[in-house]
C-alpha cells in the first residue's frame, strides 16, 4: 500500500507562521494589560453622602424694649387739679382714679339741670290731674247726651230735637278737651325725658373731671402739680397731659427684617431676647405681627415680637437683642459646602452613579447653615456626591470613591 507523506513545511513558511502567531499573544497581552492600567489609574475623588438633617437659620438683630401700649392721658374737660393720687412710678389698675378735677361751672350746671327735673315733674303732675278732670267733665256730658239721644228715639217728640243736638255739641267739646289735656300731658312728659338726658350727659362731662386709668399700667411721667389748671385736651392743641401712662404687663420688641429674611417670617416663630443691662437675663417670645411690606428706605420689613412680662423684671427702653430662628426644617437633604458649583444663576453638584461614573445635577438651595446647605429640589437621600478635586472631573468620567471622614455635618444643627 501506498502511503502519503504530508508536505514539508518550507523555512519559509515556518518563519511566517511562527510570526503570526507570536503577533496573536502580544496583542492579548497588550489588551490586558491596558485594562489593567485604565482600571488602576482611575481618580481617587473624596465624597459625602447626602443626608436627612434639621435646618434652622437663627438671625440677631438689636431693638429696644417698648411697652405694648404707652399714651399720654389728658383731661376731657378744663379745670384745676383738685386731688393727684399717682406720681413717677405708681402702679395702677384699669378704672383707678389718677386726678380728680375741680370744675366749678359743670356743677353748677346739674345744680341747674336737677333743678329743671323737679320743675318738669311739677308740670307733668299738674298735666296729669288735667287729663283726669278732662275726662270725669267729659264722661258727665257725654251720658247727659247718650240720655237725652235715648229718650228722643223711644219717644219722639218727647225731647226737643234743639236739647239733643246741644248735648251733643257739649259731649263733643268736652272730648276735645280731654284729647287736648292728653297732649299737653304727654309734651310735659318729653320735655320731663329731654330734662333728664340733659342732666345725663351734664354728669358724664362732670365724671370726666375724675381721671382715671384706662388700662393696668406704670406711672412713667407726670406733667401737672395741684392747682395746675388743665386744658380740656380735645378743645385745645396746647393742652398739657396729666401723665404718661406705659402698660407693664406686656412689652413689644420691634425689629427690622432684612429683605432677604423676609419669606422666612411666619406668625408664632419663636424668639429668644437677651437683655444685657439686666444680667443678660433672656426671655422668651414669639412673632406676633408684622407689615407684610418691606420698606423702600430701608429695605426692611416691620416685625413685632410680643413678651410677657411675668415677673416684672423687664424695664421700658431697655436695649435687647433678639434670635429668631427661621426656616425651620426637622428634615431636609443637606450636602456640604465643598459640593455645590455656582455658574451664573445655575446651580448644581457632581455626583456619582452605581457604575462609579460622574453625572452633573442641577440643584436648587434652600437654608444655608455654616458648613452644610439644605436641598431644596434635585437630589435625593443616600446619594454621593463629589466634594473634592471637581475642577477636572468630566460628566461621564469613571472615577474611585472615596467617602471622607473629615466632611461632618454635626455642630451646625439648630438646636
Amino acid at each position: 500500500m501506498l502511503r502519503l507523506r504530508p508536505p514539508l513545511l518550507t523555512p519559509i513558511a515556518l518563519l511566517f507562521l511562527a510570526f503570526g502567531l507570536g503577533s496573536s499573544c502580544t496583542r492579548r497581552d497588550v489588551a490586558a494589560k491596558s485594562n489593567d492600567a485604565a482600571s488602576s489609574e482611575a481618580q481617587e475623588v473624596g465624597t459625602a453622602i447626602v443626608k436627612l438633617r434639621p435646618v434652622a437659620q437663627r438671625l440677631t438683630l438689636s431693638s429696644e424694649l417698648v411697652p405694648f401700649q404707652e399714651i399720654d392721658v389728658y383731661a376731657k374737660e378744663a379745670g384745676y387739679v383738685k386731688e393727684l393720687n399717682v406720681d413717677f412710678g405708681s402702679h395702677v389698675h384699669k378704672g383707678q382714679i389718677m386726678a380728680v378735677l375741680e370744675v366749678p361751672e359743670l356743677q353748677a350746671q346739674l345744680d341747674e339741670d336737677q333743678a329743671a327735673i323737679r320743675a318738669q315733674q311739677d308740670q307733668v303732675a299738674r298735666a296729669e290731674s288735667e287729663v283726669g278732670r278732662a275726662k270725669a267733665q267729659h264722661n258727665m256730658v257725654h251720658l247727659q247726651y247718650q240720655r237725652l239721644a235715648g229718650v228722643a228715639k223711644a219717644q219722639a217728640g218727647l225731647v226737643a230735637q234743639q236739647e239733643v243736638d246741644d248735648a251733643e255739641g257739649k259731649d263733643l267739646a268736652a272730648e276735645s278737651q280731654m284729647e287736648a289735656v292728653k297732649g299737653a300731658y304727654q309734651a310735659a312728659q318729653s320735655q320731663l325725658i329731654v330734662s333728664k338726658a340733659k342732666l345725663s350727659h351734664d354728669q358724664a362731662l362732670y365724671d370726666y373731671s375724675k381721671i382715671t386709668a384706662p388700662f393696668d399700667g406704670v406711672v412713667t411721667q407726670r406733667f401737672a402739680n395741684l392747682g395746675a389748671l388743665m386744658q380740656a385736651g380735645t378743645t385745645s392743641t396746647q393742652a398739657t397731659p396729666l401723665v404718661r401712662l406705659s402698660d407693664e404687663n406686656l412689652y413689644r420688641l420691634v425689629i427690622p427684617v432684612p429683605e432677604s429674611d423676609v419669606k422666612y417670617i411666619h406668625v408664632g416663630d419663636p424668639v429668644a431676647v437677651r437683655i444685657p443691662a439686666l444680667n443678660n437675663l433672656t426671655v422668651r417670645g414669639k412673632v406676633a405681627r408684622f407689615s407684610i411690606d418691606v420698606s423702600a428706605a430701608t429695605r426692611t420689613m416691620h416685625t413685632e415680637v410680643d413678651i410677657p412680662n411675668v415677673d416684672g423684671k423687664l424695664i421700658p427702653g431697655a436695649y435687647a437683642e433678639a434670635d429668631i430662628t427661621l426656616g425651620n426644617n426637622p428634615a431636609a437633604l443637606v450636602v456640604p459646602l465643598q459640593a455645590i458649583d455656582h455658574q451664573g444663576d445655575q446651580t448644581s453638584v457632581l455626583i456619582v452613579d452605581t457604575d462609579h461614573r460622574i453625572q452633573i445635577k442641577q440643584v436648587t438651595l434652600g437654608l444655608q447653615m455654616p458648613d452644610y446647605v439644605a436641598i431644596a429640589s434635585g437630589l435625593a437621600a443616600g446619594q454621593q456626591v463629589v466634594v473634592s478635586d471637581r475642577s477636572g472631573l468630566k460628566a461621564g468620567q469613571t472615577i474611585k470613591p472615596k467617602p471622607l471622614q473629615s466632611v461632618s455635618y454635626e455642630g451646625s444643627a439648630p438646636e
